[in-house]
């Protein structure tokens, strides 16, 4: 009877580990993963309001031309003003999604240079520019802090409608 009682009692241990490896699993893939909503049109046409995106959280380091990133706003007056963003703050935040057209200490894209009046762009800067001609981008506001990319664009949710 006693060996009865003892069959439950590791199912129930075992149901438990797998359930605590699933919610670590999940917090895991959150804090590397976030889902944005596109809401502005500086991507198209390759991506549209109402796009949702996948966006890997990714270390400055990382980042290389070409990539789609998503990046703190600017606050007042055009200036990032205050430290890099936490990990919770970061959910509540609007961000931008464009493309990057050059990292530190590659040449600044002509269509940028008169805007940043630099030949090479700064360590831990980066130059974007939205896919759309009427982007708002590194051609009207200059250098991106790249410790404000919040990670690059892994993939799309829902297709365009």
């Amino acid at each position: 009877m006693d060996e009865h009682r003892a069959r439950p009692s590791r199912r129930l241990i075992g149901t438990g580990f797998l359930i605590l490896g699933i919610a670590l699993a999940v917090m895991a893939a959150r804090s590397r993963f976030v889902i944005v909503t596109v809401t502005g049109e500086s991507m198209a046409p390759t991506f549209r309001r109402g796009d949702r995106v996948i966006v890997r959280r990714v270390r400055p380091s990382v980042l290389r031309p070409g990539q789609v990133v998503v990046f703190q706003r600017q606050g007042p007056g055009g200036h990032w003003g205050t430290a890099p963003l936490s990990t919770r703050a970061a959910a509540r935040q609007p961000w931008y999604i464009k493309r990057i057209a050059a990292v530190a200490a590659d040449p600044v894209p002509d269509l940028v240079a008169a805007t940043v009046g630099e030949s090479f762009v700064p360590e831990g800067k980066l130059v974007v520019l939205g896919d759309s001609d009427q982007s708002s981008d590194s051609r009207s506001w200059g250098f991106v802090p790249a410790d404000r990319v919040l990670g690059i664009v892994v993939r799309r949710l829902r297709p365009r409608q």
